[in-house]
């Protein structure tokens, strides 16, 4: 059976491979692309899916609904046979969207042009109908035994997207429905629900005073989504494509996953008990960020990157590295701002001093600055323009921070004890 077979199952031929192109343009291919990108626990079977996708080592695609099925061949010739399983709509879900695309003459329209309008998608979801599948609804089968997505599972979604690009039917063939079956009833429903005269156009609309009182009928909002468990993880980047040589697909995809992780963490800041009452922040600047992205950061070329671009060697943003640890920016301030108090200043950190070891023999301190050292020792504090003391130890001739800050000379001090 080929592609223009009958309403139950269509046989795709196979795609010519594909080298340095991307495997969807449309909004719903991509989308079910980041469903097998989110759902798989190996992200490395997703990019050898991907390039036997590009390969063309992925045979004809059989569709029909709930599941996908083709041969996948490895590099060394051996055919897998994969299938991709997906959830059938309902008969009530049909009923809702079928209802949802006929009420609106411009669904039909660009269904039949080849074309999902994301506002249906919206309309459907919104009436507990997901068009497209998400995270865990492509459920892999393959014969080479993986109980996760195999190369041969992912190349075979990789494949689908492009068809989808092609032909959103495809996906509705997925879900239960083939076209020609789906266009009658569309046809068969926006008929029935054509206005019988104009006297009584369909748009006429609903009088406010109307709405207004049945307003007190509908159900309450749904409280606000909670805190996602984890900071989502960021499509997997096309590592095959050779016309941005300049692009490091590695540094891009790092930035992709820490931007993920800061909107996690100020989404659960926002979320915090009281965070209406806390003053803002200020936001970080260009060196401040790229301390943190360090911070974040495991491959050793992205972090040298960031050295670089800061104009630090690789010991100075260690060394900001661990600094920031202790405390973000107010630490990162303390380890390379070198300032010098003004009076007032300078009179309230030394009756802090001189409180500090009212009961106890007091170390002696010798102050540059802001900085007060130990006489012949290795053991420094430094005065934060916040107010706060950090304590800093000496190593091979560099300070290094030893501890978060402390309100009080003498409990940063006690740092600097173990």
């Amino acid at each position: 059976m080929n592609e223009y077979g009958d309403n139950h199952e269509k046989t795709f031929p196979a795609l010519p491979p594909a080298p340095g192109r991307g495997f969807a343009h449309t909004w719903w291919g991509h989308a079910w692309l980041r469903a097998l990108e989110d759902s798989a626990l190996d992200r490395e079977q997703v990019k050898a899916g991907r390039r036997y996708a590009r390969s063309g080592a992925v045979g004809a695609v059989s569709v029909r609904p709930g599941g996908l099925t083709a041969v996948v061949r490895d590099r060394d010739g051996t055919a897998h046979r994969t299938d991709v399983l997906v959830q059938e709509f309902t008969e009530a879900e049909w009923d809702r969207l079928l209802g949802l695309a006929a009420a609106e003459s411009g669904y039909i329209a660009a269904l039949l042009d080849r074309e999902v309008p994301p506002e249906l998608a919206e309309d459907a979801a919104a009436a507990g109908v997901e068009l497209l599948p998400g995270i865990g609804e492509l459920d892999p089968r393959c014969d080479c035994d993986e109980w996760d997505h195999c190369p041969h599972s992912a190349a075979l979604c990789y494949q689908v997207a492009r068809l989808l690009d092609r032909d959103p039917f495809v996906l509705l063939l997925l879900r239960g429905r083939g076209e020609r079956e789906l266009v009658a009833e569309l046809e068969a429903r926006s008929a029935a629900e054509a206005p019988e005269s104009e006297e009584a156009p369909a748009d006429a609309g609903i009088p406010a005073a109307d709405a207004y009182a049945a307003a007190a009928a509908l159900p309450p909002l749904p409280p606000p989504p909670g805190l996602p468990e984890a900071p989502g993880q960021p499509p997997t980047l096309d590592t095959e494509t050779d016309s941005e040589a300049e692009l490091d697909v590695d540094a891009v995809e790092f930035l992709a996953q820490a931007a993920a992780n800061e909107a996690h963490r100020l989404l659960a800041l926002a979320l915090a008990p009281g965070h209406a009452d806390r003053a803002p922040t200020a936001p970080l600047t260009t060196a401040e960020d790229a301390v943190r992205l360090t911070a974040e950061a495991s491959d050793f070329r992205v972090r040298s990157r960031l050295a670089v671009a800061t104009g630090r060697d690789r010991a100075a943003m260690d060394l900001a590295v661990r600094a920031w640890g202790f405390g973000g920016p107010p630490a990162l301030a303390a380890l390379e701002d070198d300032w010098a108090p003004d009076r007032a200043t300078l009179a309230r950190a030394r009756a802090a001093l001189a409180a500090a070891w009212a009961d106890e023999r007091a170390p002696v301190l010798r102050r540059l600055r802001a900085r007060w050292s130990e006489a012949d020792a290795d053991r420094q504090l430094r005065l934060g323009r916040e107010g706060r003391w950090w304590p800093y130890r000496r190593e091979a001739a560099r300070w290094i921070p030893a501890g978060p800050s402390a309100p009080d000379p003498a409990s940063a001090w006690s740092a600097l004890d173990t």
